[in-house]
């Protein structure tokens, strides 16, 4: 007989994934026009689903801010292939690619904000954030200079840290454009000589 610990951990039925995945969309939508201290019953609505539904899958709003926050890591670090295979160049797949960034960016730094207060689950998240979109990144550079399209001495590391810092003060300030900013920062990269 196995004990509880050994028992091997069932995936999630694909409904339940749907289920979850729509509420990591409406609550990711709520929280870029409301903000994270938005009721969590805006999120209910925005998914269509009742407070429970919510809860059952997100026992607190810290459960809920962490998963969004993975989830959009995971579905920003996932699209690099697809966009790689839509556009007609390497570099037009990086300049979508640093658009999502951006969005996902102005949506993190609220969400960064809201877990402050748990240290190590900050770093945590950061560290994933890293893992999952440095390689992301690295493989549209990567493709962008074997094709000629783009200068070859800047860095997926770099770039990223580039762009999150012309974000950090997005919607303070509504004269400022972090993604007219990083599509100037782009626009510089694209076949520039190397100094």
């Amino acid at each position: 007989m196995m004990d509880s610990e050994e028992r091997p951990v069932r995936p999630k039925r694909a409904d339940a994934r749907r289920n979850e995945e729509t509420l990591l969309n409406a609550a990711a939508a709520v929280f870029v026009t409301s903000g994270v201290d938005a009721p969590v019953r805006e999120v209910a609505a925005k998914a269509g689903v009742g407070m429970g539904t919510i809860y059952r899958h997100f026992p607190t709003r810290a459960d809920l801010i962490v998963a969004v926050y993975r989830h959009q890591i995971e579905a920003l670090a996932d699209s690099g292939p697809a966009l790689l295979a839509e556009h007609d160049s390497p570099s037009a797949a990086l300049v979508v690619w640093m658009d999502g960034f951006v969005a996902f960016l102005v949506t993190k730094h609220g969400l960064a904000s809201a877990l402050q207060e748990d240290q190590a689950q900050f770093e945590t998240l950061h560290t994933y954030f890293l893992e999952r979109l440095v390689p992301a990144c690295a493989a549209l550079l990567e493709a962008s200079v074997d094709a000629g399209e783009i200068r070859a001495d800047i860095g997926a590391y770099e770039l990223l840290r580039g762009v999150g810092n012309l974000c950090l003060f997005a919607g303070q300030d509504p004269r400022y454009d972090p993604r007219r900013l990083t599509k100037l920062l782009l626009a510089g990269l694209l076949a520039a000589p190397e100094p």
